[in-house]
């Protein structure tokens, strides 16, 4: 909880959302709370739970998006946006909303890396380290973000097949 709620609430409160005050605060103070309820939630379910995806976001992974962002503006100049606090508060309950809601983010626990792979893992690999070492910041705000983003993707796709199928089962019903 210190690691992955703390240290970034406190990170993120300094870097973004002392000017809020009070509104700062608490949203700084809701993503740690957010991070301790996510961390009782695995917890209490992981007997339970399904192996290969996690319930909410994982607080490593909300931790590494907000040690990302800073890292990436920081690598933008430090100035590159005008209205970063509201961004930034948006961010962060975003962030905590994501942690505590049932949301599903494939949990990379079923990849079996010592089986053999295809030639095409192995130059998307070097590709990959490539970007890493050419551009940390830009790289890992990029992952961390689309991991982040995946969970909100996945069910708005689920959703809308849902909401297609049900439309048109209506309209071959009325037809």
């Amino acid at each position: 909880l210190v690691a992955f709620g703390v240290a970034p609430g406190f990170l993120v409160f300094r870097w973004g959302l002392e000017p809020w005050g009070t509104w700062g605060w608490l949203a700084a103070s809701l993503y740690v709370t957010c991070g301790a309820l996510r961390l009782a939630r695995f917890n209490v379910q992981y007997d339970n739970a399904e192996k290969r995806h996690f319930l909410g976001l994982p607080i490593p992974g909300a931790a590494e998006v907000i040690a990302s962002s800073v890292l990436m503006h920081q690598y933008l100049g430090g100035q590159a946006l005008t209205n970063r606090s509201v961004l930034v508060l948006l961010f962060v309950y975003a962030l905590a909303g994501l942690m505590v809601s049932s949301v599903r983010y494939w949990s990379f626990k079923e990849i079996h890396f010592h089986r053999r792979q295809p030639f095409w893992v192995l130059l998307a690999i070097i590709v990959l380290l490539n970007l890493f070492v050419a551009e940390p910041q830009m790289f890992l705000f990029t992952g961390f973000s689309l991991f982040a983003a995946s969970g909100p993707a996945h069910w708005l796709f689920i959703r809308g097949r849902r909401v297609i199928a049900q439309w048109i089962q209506r309209r071959t019903g009325q037809g």
